[in-house]
């Protein structure tokens, strides 16, 4: 099932908990904006060449728009369009004033030369600034984008509108990007992941963990985790997969996969095959690499006890209903990977108040929105007698709901 039919359905459930009438149920669904661009730049070879740039804003009832922008050669409008309505929810749930947004340029960003690379994201910039800005549309980074492109953004977006630090997050620290935004995702999962094992009074010191995916959130929610005192007993990437059910040496794992360009060939574990990471034997398994690699194939052979959705939307609704009956705990990807969205919230907020944090406020302020946030969910489970993911989407719908109407914006 793809990504949109799962949000909607998701959305469709809250919606008839929260007994919303219709015609506020499809102004809920229907993006504010769909925006298609055409980007044409020369390439180092003086030959040109014409990409397509796309950005859709899904809801602004709450505040401005905010959703990252990714660089991939197959970009698939359903697939953006679900992530737009996904930062929808998820900023509703961590409670922070903004709506959902995404979006990307179709085009390979490994087959691109810094300076065109550059030139692609100067012009798409050109093509929506007066679509974007500090209190409409927020843009992030995403798969193919980092702190650079950001920072590209931002310098073309001040030609016209004049010094906007506030237009995009995740920019590069000199230029106003706050400390602690790089780990804040996987910091953040680890906090939720803390908030979950709490309410079973267990802790997340010695605990056997299994992660999928040694990217940014993967690789800081297992040094963080294995400093908090949990056992990471498999990892893979795209390289392949370890294990070692002592608990595999995380730091010497960074260092390689650094060196190495992955997991693959570390000595510190024993090679297995990456497809059966997720059946592996531990207490929770963090699923922090690509969407739908929990189906209804694998969900009876899964063995932990807690999932925590560090990827989006990881875990198919026909898996779900299976873990379900199975008694696993899933703590839901529009809670569990918010970290990253409400650091990105602070570094808005500081560039706003022209005033930046220390590090140590940064985390301790992520803290307290994730705690409350799983407080928050939890409640809307007890009010509704529903599972997590119900509990936050229906937090989320309400929320967003509840703004609307205020704003006298039902149909």
């Amino acid at each position: 099932m793809n990504a949109l039919v799962a949000t909607n359905r998701n959305f469709k459930l809250a919606s008839r908990l929260l007994g919303l009438d219709s015609k506020l149920e499809k102004s809920l669904l229907i993006p504010f904006r769909e925006i298609k661009v055409e980007c044409t730049i020369p390439k180092d070879d003086g030959t040109l060449a014409s990409y397509v740039g796309f950005r859709v804003q899904h809801d602004n009832a709450r505040g401005p728009m905010k959703g990252g922008i990714r660089y991939h050669p197959e970009v698939d409008p359903d697939e953006v369009n679900a992530l737009a309505q996904l930062m929808t929810w998820k900023t509703a749930v961590a409670n922070i004033p903004y709506g959902g947004a995404k979006g990307g340029i179709g085009c390979n960003p490994s087959e691109l030369s810094v300076s065109e690379l550059e030139r692609l994201t100067r012009v798409f910039t050109q093509k929506i600034h007066d679509l974007i800005g500090t209190h409409t549309d927020v843009p992030a980074p995403d798969m193919g984008t980092g702190p650079q492109t950001m920072a590209w953004i931002l310098d073309e977006y001040s030609k016209f509108h004049g010094y906007s630090p506030a237009v995009v997050t995740g920019k590069p620290i000199d230029l106003g990007g706050s400390l602690g935004r790089e780990a804040a995702t996987g910091r953040g999962v680890l906090y939720a992941t803390e908030a979950v094992l709490n309410e079973y009074g267990k802790n997340v010191s010695g605990h056997r963990f299994v992660i999928q995916g040694f990217g940014n959130v993967g690789s800081w929610a297992a040094q963080l985790i294995s400093e908090r005192g949990g056992k990471v007993i498999a990892v893979s990437d795209v390289t392949g997969a370890i294990k070692n059910n002592n608990g595999l040496d995380i730091p010497s794992l960074l260092k390689h996969s650094k060196e190495h360009k992955g997991v693959k060939g570390f000595h510190g574990g024993d090679s297995i095959d990456p497809k059966s990471i997720l059946v592996e034997d531990c207490d929770v398994l963090l699923p922090a690499a690509l969407g739908g690699v929990i189906n209804r194939e694998n969900a009876n052979e899964i063995k932990a006890k807690f999932i925590i959705e560090a990827a989006n939307h990881p875990t198919d609704p026909e898996a779900d209903e299976i873990l379900k009956k199975k008694g696993v705990v899933i703590l839901p990807d529009i809670y569990a990977n918010s970290g990253g969205v409400t650091v990105s919230y602070f570094e808005w907020v500081q560039n706003i108040q022209g005033f930046m944090w220390d590090e140590e406020k940064v985390n301790n302020e992520l803290k307290k929105y994730m705690t409350r946030g799983f407080k928050d969910v939890k409640e809307m489970c007890k009010t509704h007698e529903c599972d997590l993911r119900m509990g936050a989407f229906t937090l989320a719908v309400n929320r967003v709901a509840r703004a609307t109407v205020l704003r006298g914006w039902e149909a």
